[in-house]
């Protein structure tokens, strides 16, 4: 992840979103898996973030970020609505009880705070990749609606995303399923000329996504407001 996410098209993609998405955004920003760093590295300097990996949080120092801490979305060490806004990106499917990480992130968005957050869409989509990842679930729009609202947030936004290259998505999943792959994460190399493609083909679907929600997709994407 270290090696990739400041390049590779998925990362950027992903990242670029989240930071249009948070706009409305002011103040301090809490970063739930944060990983190696590269969003919080974008963020307002008094941005926090936290993560349950050591190994993430040591490459997140690689980067000269101070303000992380280990943690677990479930217990997160911050005051009661201390912060202006929240981002979660692929997170959420890795936590024992969701729930729980939920009613976490609304305690300490402050009133009118924002979230955002990313999730893979679809249980029939499950294979090895979701198994390499220690992934617990992945979602529906309707399961992320409910477990937003679950936990007393105003659903601003809510949909697929990946929604250009969702069947190619389903042709690789199908083909893991017939060769019966082992369980471990892949990231298709791309050349440099297609990665800026793939990058541009994203900005335009995060565009588009902003304005209507799309149909399908390997992703959930939502903006919630407390």
């Amino acid at each position: 992840m270290y090696e990739r996410e400041d390049h590779y098209w998925w990362f950027v993609a992903r990242r670029e979103l989240a930071l249009k998405l948070l706009r409305r955004c002011h103040g301090k920003i809490l970063d739930v898996g944060c990983g190696t760093g590269a969003l919080m590295s974008a963020l307002p300097a008094e941005s926090f973030g936290v993560d349950f990996s050591p190994e993430a949080l040591r490459h997140c120092a690689k980067r000269g970020l101070r303000r992380v801490t280990l943690a677990d979305a479930e217990n997160l060490p911050l005051l009661s609505e201390s912060v202006s806004g929240v981002v979660t990106l692929d997170t959420l499917e890795h936590v024992a009880d969701d729930r729980a990480a939920i009613s976490e992130i609304h305690r300490v968005l402050a009133p009118g705070g924002h979230l955002v957050l990313n999730v893979p869409a679809f249980r029939w989509l499950w294979g090895p990749h979701d198994i390499a990842l220690h992934h617990h679930r992945r979602y529906t729009k309707g399961e992320v609606l409910a477990l937003l609202e679950s936990a007393g947030f105003h659903v601003d936004l809510l949909s697929y995303s990946v929604f250009f290259l969702f069947p190619l998505v389903v042709g690789v999943r199908l083909l893991d399923r017939l060769l019966q792959r082992d369980a471990r994460v892949r990231l298709p190399e791309v050349g440099t000329a297609m990665n800026r493609v793939l990058i541009w083909l994203m900005r335009i679907e995060g565009a588009l996504l902003q304005k209507i929600p799309l149909p399908v997709g390997s992703s959930v994407v939502a903006v919630a407001r407390k």
